[in-house]
């Protein structure tokens, strides 16, 4: 099992480590800290807050974030939220005993627990408004977004499909954490890290939709999903979306992933007036965390897997800040 390190304390690791050179030992894969980067470290703050984990230049744009290190207070199944916004979230039908050890502290266990008939007790979190969750209004008419955080996964993925009757029938999906539209029903997301079917074969991928009730764009991983997130093996993702340009990335363990994007045209209807283009002004209904429907009216794409360190930014983050960010918080 990886050792899950303090973020005070890798941040101090770090911070040392830039000082003396410009370049440190990395997971691996990772490569070097290039000597800008060992300077940027060594130029920040050493982190004491509860929002730690964040490198501190995006600390402004961090709207939401969760450790699974802080039940609301006499409400053990609810989450507080170490972002801006100040958005509680809800451990959905396990509660605390989704809160497990692993490692030095918490992590969030989500998954399905009834495969072979229709329910909703899957082990999931989130939090649900069909008025949309005002705390979340950041989000509104944003020019950009970025949702990652770490992911283990635990189980068999993709689930049974629990709202068929055909016992070999599965989920074409897993829900890993997502942003949902201003108009969603709980599945429709503004910005959503996945692992779904593309032309019939699963991939990571980020998916957003710039427009509530517009089309949505896919930009799909080319490695194996299985590769990306191999079992009971933390790994740092994040996916951004640019409202304005179109562009949109992933990133393991702050590297990008190579991939494509699934959906030719213009389906966020960015091109021609006005400029810049962002996202619909409406709030989100809310954040989905380990499959969808927060408000526990069904199931759906759920993820037998274990989630850490998750946080919904309001702008994306560039490749080297996407670098940056997974030396700054790792486990």
């Amino acid at each position: 099992m990886p050792i899950r390190r303090a973020p005070a304390a890798l941040a101090t690791a770090l911070l040392t480590a830039a000082a003396l050179a410009t370049t440190t030992a990395t997971p691996a894969g990772a490569g070097a800290t290039a000597p800008a980067d060992a300077a940027a470290l060594a130029g920040a703050t050493a982190p004491v807050s509860a929002n730690a984990a964040v490198f501190p230049p995006l600390r402004k744009h961090l709207i939401a974030s969760y450790d699974f290190e802080h039940p609301v207070r006499g409400d053990a199944a609810r989450e507080r939220d170490l972002g801006r916004s100040g958005t509680v979230i809800d451990l959905v039908n396990g509660g605390a005993a989704m809160r497990v050890r692993d490692g030095r502290g918490h992590a969030v266990q989500l998954g399905q627990r009834t495969p072979d008939a229709p329910s909703a007790d899957d082990w999931k979190a989130g939090v649900y408004s069909a008025s949309g969750v005002r705390s979340l209004r950041a989000f509104g008419s944003a020019r950009g977004a970025t949702v990652m955080g770490w992911f283990k996964m635990t189980g068999t993925n993709p689930s049974p499909n629990s709202n068929t009757a055909r016992p070999d029938d599965t989920y074409n999906a897993v829900g890993l954490a997502g942003l949902l539209t201003g108009d969603s029903e709980g599945h429709a997301v503004r910005a959503l890290l996945e692992v779904i079917e593309v032309s019939g074969t699963l991939r990571v991928v980020a998916l957003g939709r710039r427009l509530d009730g517009g089309a949505s764009q896919t930009f799909a991983a080319d490695e194996d999903w299985r590769s990306v997130l191999p079992q009971n093996t933390w790994v740092h993702l994040a996916a951004t979306f640019d409202y304005d340009t179109g562009r949109m990335a992933l990133y393991k363990n702050g590297r990008p992933l190579p991939g494509f994007l699934t959906v030719g045209g213009d389906p966020w209807k960015l091109e021609g007036a006005p400029e810049p283009d962002a996202a619909s002004s409406t709030v989100p209904r809310g954040i989905k965390i380990g499959g969808s429907y927060p408000q526990n009216t069904r199931e759906g794409n759920p993820c037998n897997c274990r989630m850490d360190g998750l946080m919904f930014l309001d702008r994306t983050i560039s490749d080297r800040e996407a670098r940056l960010q997974y030396r700054f918080a790792g486990r």
